[in-house]
Order: structure tokens, then C-alpha cells, then sequence
């Protein structure tokens, strides 16, 4: 058998990192794609590799000579790559085709030596390697039946969003026999390319020749290998940390991108903090019949955009302004603040991060579960001079909660003591409780009172980056207003502040169930003896490693292991070799799948990283 990798395209989307380079001379890690793909190779025991270059070939066999690769290695030139598309280099490699057995790769792929293994272990001799299409894939993608027979080959032209589920990704690795390429492959190669000329991808021959009756070419599916294709920047990025050199950096460099996690292969994210249950499917399927007009139209200003906050809030518009995610109006908030500023921790840390260590004052619960009363904070703040007192309730990471009688309370105090109190209730709907400070009376009866929220949080919506900070101080709103920018929501966000309160019976609901699966979870992680759980009133929960291991090792093992990512809180909490995480609370299915892997990993069954 040998390897034919085609490595002529310019890669233009990669920019300045094909400027002067190859395609598969860009670094992930340290390593060339091409380095990375002939080591793999070469520990084959192929015949030889052929390479088909054009773009800067000269300097790619140049670069290749310069590896310690043992097996034999012939190149191909297309002097028109800059003319031509893949089934021209191909055409250009017949004559080595109809030689023997024939690996084929493209160039800019990135995959685990399991990838290879799992296409040369399937006795079928002619093999397309796929993979279930997941939507960060791009490019060809096709159907099979239950005996992985292609159904058809489906270019991106011809891509039917709504054919999703029925979909696999092309991953552009297979496996050749030479009768397939003699007397299939290569006639078909011809004749494609004189009737519609050398513009045109291989994959095209692939989908005539799967109308024969007898095509002799399968799809072998994948199984959670991983691989990557690597055509821009953000590919390069995601690569770097789905091919880390060790574990230990792998897992930083996925803690380290803060979200986005939908384009890592079936990573379940215990880490991010949503409403599981809402919202609707009728509410997306409102928005998705809105999406021509609202992908094309400019959103309303700051002030439309606070009526409609005011609206469903039920307070007025000029207390009330809508953010780019509460991150956006905490940095404007914090930015007004002067003096002292009280702080609970551990807490949700863009409070702190946007203000001056120095002026901090810091309440540190010293009980087992991080617990703490409105009595608590005035009786220890109650002497320190603070100008401003900043609380998260429920408190993140430790799920505490005060009670609305215990929030006015404070409320009182503060305003007695001249303080500005700030109450981020991003996770306050998922109390029992259920309540609320942003209510107009509320708001005019302590001006001093400035109430944050997510709408990302409590109402699933996380994509739409939206947050709301209401206040009686609305000479404080005001200036606010002119701090962000007027246009500083997109109209998806708009559109949905638009008609969220026609779904209120679905997000009281939603609420209701996240409750009860709350409280089923924690008692699924109860039963386990190997970590202690901290009740809570938000969508997550705080839980001590009490066998030994350490909250860093637990955070690899899962992710790595399961594909499972969980909190850290190593970096947030210090009480000497005390180790916690956090983990969200999400449906009952996923919540199952994380109890299982907990188990597996503290009780020593882990079946291993992927």
C-alpha cells in the first residue's frame, strides 16, 4: 500500500500564514501539518508517499527533506494549481493509482493516529472515512444507508440545512484498492474531467461512480476520533487545543476560550451556566421565521431597546438599560464606582476584576459550605468604611442565597450607612424563591440599589448576549446609556426582548423543572462518597474532592476521559489542600452521564482519555 497526499492549493483563507508557505507547513503546536501526517505515515510500512505540490513546491520539498521520514517519497507537480482544483492534482497522479492499494489524503487535516488505524483495521478494501456531520464542519458531506452504502455525495452548493440529522462530514481520508482505482476510479476521473474541465474536487467522481450498482466504495463511520480540517485562523486556534502535546495544556487551552464550545466534537459542558429547559421550541422557531429581516436590518437604539426592557421588567425606561451581556454594563458600572467596595468571595469575578484591588474590602465565609446571612455581611462590614457593597445572589460559585426579606434588609442598611449596593440576581429566578429586585416600587424606595441580571443565564439564551441593569438612580442609568454604545445589541436580541412575554408560562415552567432536576441531581451526587455537595438555590453546584484527588486531575480526567468539562475552582478557592469544583445542573440525561463519570473516576474505573 502507499499514501498520496494532495498539497497543492494555496490556502488563501489561512492569509499571512501561507504567504510564503504551503498550506500543510502551518504549525499547530510546533508541528507541520505535513510532518505531522508523514511520522503518521510512516509508521505504516507504505510502499512510498506520493505528493502532489504546486503552490511554493519547491520550498515544501525543500522542508520535507529536512524530516526524518524513512519511507520513500515521490512528488507530483501541478504547474497551474492556481488554475485548478483537486481533481486536476489527482489526474496528475493516475499513473501511481492503478500501481496499488492507495491511501489518499488531503494535506490540511490534523487526526489522531486512531483516525488511520480505524480505516487500515476494516477488511473492506475501498473505504471513504466519515464522520456524523456536527455544525463546525464545512465542505462535502454525503448520506449512507444502514450497510454504509453512499447514497450520494452532497457538495456545500447543494447542502440542505434541514437534512442535518440524515447527514455525514467526508473527513477526505480513503483507502483505494487498485481494482477500484483501475477500473472505477481513474476511467470516471477521465472522462469527468474532459466533459467538465479541471475545475471541479474529486469528491464529484466519487458521487457518479456511487449511482453504479455495485460501487465497490463504503463509508466507514468514525466513532469519536478525533480530527480537524484546518482552513482559517479560528481552525488553526481550536486545533492547537484539541491537539495539545500533553494533557495538562490541552485542558488549559480549552479552559481558556470561555465558550464556543460547540465546535469541539461532542463535548458536553457542565461548566457554562443556562436554563436547560427554556427556551421553546416555538419561540425558536419565531425567531428562525424572523431570520431573513433580522439578519439584514439594524437593531433599534439604547432607547426603544430600554422600553422594551422596561416593558417586560415593569419599570420604566429610564431605569432600566439593556447590555451586550451583563459583562458589558458591569464594566460601565464598575467604572462609576469610587471609595471602598465591599466584596463576597469566592465569587463571580468580573466584580473584582474591573475595580481597584487596593479598595477592596473582603468577607471570607469561613463555615464548611461557604454559607453567609444578610446579619453576616453588616455585622462585618458594619465598621470597615465601604462606599459601595457588591453581592451575587444566589452567589456564584457557592450557589448561597438571602432571601428577598434578607435583600431588603440590606437594602435598608446600605441606604442608612450611605452605600451603594449592588445585587447581581443572574441566578436568582432558579431559587425556590423565585423572586425578584426589579420592581419599580423596589427601585424608588432605595435608589441607592443597583440590580444587575443575565438574560443569557436565567433564560437559556447565551448566544444573544444579553443583560439588563435597573436602578432608581437614573441620573446613574442615564450616564450609563451614554457609556455603551447606542447600538450595542444585535436585532436577534431586539427581536427576542420583542416577544419573551408571550412565553412567560413556558419560563415559569422551565423554572419548575429545573427545580426538581436540582434537587434529584444532587441527591444522584449524594450517593457518591468520594465528594461532598453543597446545596444550592442556582443552576450549579459547589462539591468537595474528599479522596485525594485534586480538583485539576478530576477537571482532566473528565474532559479528556468523557468529554465532559466541568469548573476548576482551584484558582478561585484557598483553604489550604481543600479541592472543589462546580458543575451545572442540565437535563436529566446529561446529568446521569456526569454522575457515571464522576463515579468512574473517583472510584478508579476511568476507562482512559480519548
Amino acid at each position: 500500500m502507499q499514501g498520496l497526499i494532495l498539497a497543492a492549493g494555496m490556502g488563501k483563507r489561512l492569509k499571512e500564514l501561507t504567504q510564503d508557505n504551503t498550506k500543510c507547513m502551518v504549525r499547530v503546536n510546533g508541528v507541520s501539518l505535513i510532518e505531522r501526517m508523514l511520522h503518521q505515515l510512516d509508521q505504516l510500512y507504505l510502499s512510498r508517499i506520493v505528493i502532489v505540490i504546486g503552490y511554493e513546491g519547491k520550498k515544501l520539498v525543500q522542508y520535507i527533506s529536512t524530516l526524518d521520514i524513512a519511507t520513500d517519497i515521490c512528488y507530483v507537480e501541478n504547474p497551474i494549481y492556481n488554475k485548478t482544483n483537486n481533481i486536476y492534482s489527482l489526474a496528475l497522479a493516475k499513473d501511481y493509482l492503478v500501481k496499488e492499494d492507495t491511501l489518499l489524503l488531503e494535506s490540511d487535516l490534523i487526526f489522531e493516529d486512531s483516525v488511520l488505524a480505524a480505516l487500515l483495521e476494516d477488511e473492506r478494501e475501498t473505504l471513504a472515512l466519515v464522520d456524523k456531520y456536527e455544525n463546525w464542519m464545512d465542505g462535502t458531506v454525503i448520506r449512507v444507508d444502514g450497510q454504509d452504502k453512499i447514497l450520494d455525495f452532497i457538495p456545500g452548493s447543494k447542502f440542505v440545512f434541514e437534512d442535518i440529522p440524515e447527514y455525514y462530514k467526508t473527513v477526505n481520508i480513503y483507502k483505494f484498492s487498485r481494482h477500484f482505482s483501475e477500473f472505477h476510479y481513474v476511467p470516471f476521473l477521465d472522462a469527468y474531467s474532459k466533459a467538465l474541465g479541471n475545475n471541479e474536487y474529486y469528491e464529484q467522481v466519487l458521487r457518479v461512480i456511487t449511482m453504479l450498482d455495485e460501487p465497490e466504495i463504503r463509508a466507514k463511520r468514525l466513532d469519536g476520533q478525533l480530527w480537524y480540517e484546518i482552513d482559517d485562523i479560528q481552525d488553526l486556534d481550536i486545533a492547537a487545543s484539541m491537539f495539545a502535546p500533553d494533557d495538562e495544556k490541552k485542558v488549559e487551552l480549552i479552559q481558556q476560550r470561555y465558550g464556543g464550545y460547540w465546535r469541539y466534537p461532542k463535548m458536553l459542558d457542565f461548566c457554562y451556566l443556562v436554563n436547560p429547559y427554556f427556551p421553546p421550541q416555538r419561540l425558536m422557531d419565531e425567531v428562525k421565521a424572523n431570520f431573513e429581516a433580522l439578519f439584514t436590518q439594524y437593531p433599534s437604539g439604547m432607547r426603544v431597546n430600554s422600553l422594551l426592557a422596561g416593558k417586560n421588567f415593569g419599570v420604566g425606561e429610564e431605569q432600566i438599560l439593556v447590555g451586550n451581556g451583563a459583562a458589558e454594563l458591569i464594566k460601565s458600572l464598575m467604572g462609576q464606582l469610587q471609595g471602598r467596595t465591599g466584596l463576597i468571595r469566592p465569587t463571580f469575578e468580573e466584580y473584582p476584576n474591573r475595580y481597584r484591588e487596593e479598595d477592596e474590602v473582603v468577607f471570607l465565609p469561613e463555615n464548611e459550605n461557604f454559607t453567609y446571612t444578610a446579619s453576616d455581611l453588616k455585622e462585618f462590614f458594619e465598621d470597615k468604611e465601604i462606599k459601595n457593597l457588591i453581592l451575587v445572589n444566589p452567589d456564584n460559585p457557592t450557589g448561597n442565597y438571602l432571601s428577598r426579606t434578607e435583600l431588603l434588609e440590606l437594602a435598608a442598611w446600605t441606604g442608612r450607612g450611605g452605600i451603594r449596593l449592588i445585587v447581581d440576581e443572574s441566578f436568582a429566578d432558579f431559587s425556590e424563591e423565585g423572586s425578584t429586585l426589579i420592581e419599580r416600587e423596589i427601585l424608588e424606595q432605595y435608589p441607592h440599589l443597583y440590580v444587575m441580571k443575565s438574560i443569557s443565564k436565567s433564560y437559556g439564551v447565551p448566544g444573544l448576549r444579553l443583560g439588563v441593569m435597573a436602578s432608581g438612580d437614573t441620573a446613574a442609568v442615564s450616564r450609563m446609556k451614554k457609556d455603551v454604545a447606542i447600538w450595542n445589541i444585535n436585532s436577534f436580541a431586539e427581536f427576542y426582548m420583542q416577544i419573551e412575554e408571550k412565553y412567560k408560562k413556558d419560563y415559569a415552567r422551565s423554572l419548575g423543572l429545573l427545580r426538581e432536576e436540582r434537587e434529584r441531581f444532587y441527591r444522584l451526587l449524594e450517593r457518591i462518597p468520594e465528594i461532598r455537595v453543597i446545596p444550592s438555590q442556582a443552576n450549579y453546584m459547589m462539591a468537595e474532592i474528599i479522596n485525594g484527588m485534586t480538583s485539576k486531575e478530576l477537571t482532566k480526567r473528565l474532559l479528556l476521559g468523557h468529554h465532559i468539562f466541568i469548573k476548576d475552582l482551584s484558582g478561585k478557592i484557598n483553604r489550604g489542600n481543600r479541592q472543589f469544583v462546580r458543575i451545572a445542573v442540565r437535563n436529566a440525561q446529561d446529568n446521569d452521564r456526569l454522575g457515571q463519570a464522576l463515579k468512574d473516576e473517583l472510584q478508579g474505573r476511568g476507562s482512559g482519555y480519548f
